[in-house]
């Protein structure tokens, strides 16, 4: 008989032999939630309908025709270039993907909207195989078709695969043709309210840093003002919002804009796509206060000294131009006059360094790491007790030593760290501490004493 063997909890076995647990040594372990991800609900002419989708940067370079209908340099893609400069990752809605398809003889097209309009395919014979086809797609930009798909060697329509842009009819015959043209796609019914109610529905249980919308809708700007701050208040998620001209919100977790955009005056709001990429891959040790903006657009900087003051104080994230005639620069730069959010009206509890974006960013990602941290590695597997909640605090004390060490918070000592204690119930666990997050120099004052 072969002797007892495997591992052990209490010391009751009754054969002989040897019992071994392997177990790792207590550590530190810290995870922090990553940066750079940004949602915004979109009016399309093409994309995928009814559900939230995900785009990184590296798609968005190489395939933005495939997934939102047009080329990387076309006009309609300069909103997305913008929110690309600096987004790693969006997860976007298609708020009017209602619409019809356009379609013809031998396909329709893969979404609905008008972009399948543009849709041609052509059928010719394969010279190179007798009784075979060359079927190609189309897609015309600015009046000139250009080539999307190619399959050759085609004998029947259901030897065809369906590409970024059609689905083929399996049940019709290929005729030669020089070009059938896609028709009746259509972009839907006019986009309400409760589009974007059906969006927040969606992109809730999503992770992303920064929710953006640029319209000029009030009603839609307040729904995603009390998305926000549910959000942020009962379910845990940290993440802001960024509008654009919506004044007096008073609330650390809101983001609005002052500046129009001169290039469209029919939504001025579109400065809001750069800066949802920017505040998105934000890092925790870093601040947007005097970033210089790289996009696209021509933005109203026009403001007098005591404009800017104003903004300020009323919590209007603005943008200023920026010269250097030392340097030789004297056209300027446009760049964010300070990373601030709408919260002014400052009390004991919550004093003026709510209002910056980079203690947000601090507090918003310790609150998601310590919750991953508890949730992942203690929630239902580590016991309540003295040992249990040592090793928490370790964990802590790890996670806060990395924030320090990148200069996201400053003067943390582990004896600063309480242990947690047991709460009212035996399941529950008590944790209060304090962190100081470092911010950015933004003002120097100097005194020169001249000898």
């Amino acid at each position: 008989m072969a002797l007892g063997g495997g591992k052990w909890l209490f010391q009751n076995k009754k054969l002989p032999g040897t019992y071994i647990n392997f177990v790792s040594k207590d550590r530190a372990s810290i995870d922090v939630a990553e940066r750079g991800y940004g949602t915004m609900p979109l009016e399309l002419d093409w994309g995928a309908s009814g559900k939230i989708f995900r785009v990184s940067a590296e798609d968005f370079i190489k395939s933005s025709q495939e997934i939102f209908g047009y080329d990387y340099g076309h006009e309609k893609m300069k909103p997305l270039r913008d929110l690309y400069k600096h987004l790693k990752v969006g997860y976007f809605y298609r708020l009017n993907g209602n619409g019809e398809t356009a379609k013809n003889d031998l396909a329709t097209a893969k979404y609905p909207g008008i972009r399948g309009n543009d849709i041609t395919i052509s059928v010719q014979n394969d010279i190179d195989n007798s009784d075979s086809f060359i079927v190609k797609t189309f897609i015309k930009t600015n009046d000139v078709l250009k080539v999307v798909d190619i399959q050759k060697n085609i004998t029947k329509v259901s030897e065809l695969k369906d590409n970024a842009f059609v689905i083929w009819d399996k049940s019709v015959t290929l005729k030669v043709n020089a070009g059938s043209t896609l028709s009746g796609g259509t972009n839907g019914a006019s986009v309400t309210v409760a589009d974007y109610q059906k969006y927040i529905e969606l992109i809730e249980p999503y992770y992303f840093n920064i929710i953006a919308y640029a319209g000029s809708d009030t009603t839609i700007k307040n729904l995603l003002v009390n998305f926000t701050k549910r959000c942020r208040e009962e379910t845990g998620s940290k993440f802001q919002l960024i509008v654009h001209g919506l004044e007096k919100v008073n609330y650390e977790g809101v983001i609005s804009v002052k500046n129009d955009v001169l290039d469209n005056l029919s939504n001025k709001g579109e400065i809001v796509y750069w800066l949802c990429g920017k505040e998105a891959s934000c890092a925790i040790n870093a601040s947007c206060t005097n970033a210089l903006y790289d996009g696209e657009y021509k933005v109203k900087t026009s403001y007098k000294q005591f404009e800017l003051e104003q903004s300020l104080e009323n919590g209007m994230l603005t943008f200023h131009n920026v010269s250097d005639s030392v340097g030789g620069n004297v056209v300027g730069d446009v760049r964010v006059l300070a990373d601030i959010n709408t919260f002014t009206e400052f009390t004991k509890e919550k004093n003026i360094d709510f209002s910056l974006n980079q203690v947000v960013r601090v507090l918003d990602n310790a609150a998601l790491d310590i919750a991953r941290i508890f949730n992942k590695m203690y929630l239902g597997k580590v016991q309540n007790d003295d040992s249990g909640r040592i090793s928490l605090w370790k964990d802590g004390v790890k996670l806060f030593e990395e924030y320090q060490r990148v200069r996201a918070i400053q003067n943390f000592k582990d004896k600063d760290l309480p242990v947690p204690a047991q709460g009212e119930d035996k399941t529950s666990v008590v944790w209060s501490f304090e962190i100081q997050p470092t911010t950015c120099m933004e003002k120097l004052y100097c005194t020169v004493v001249v000898a």
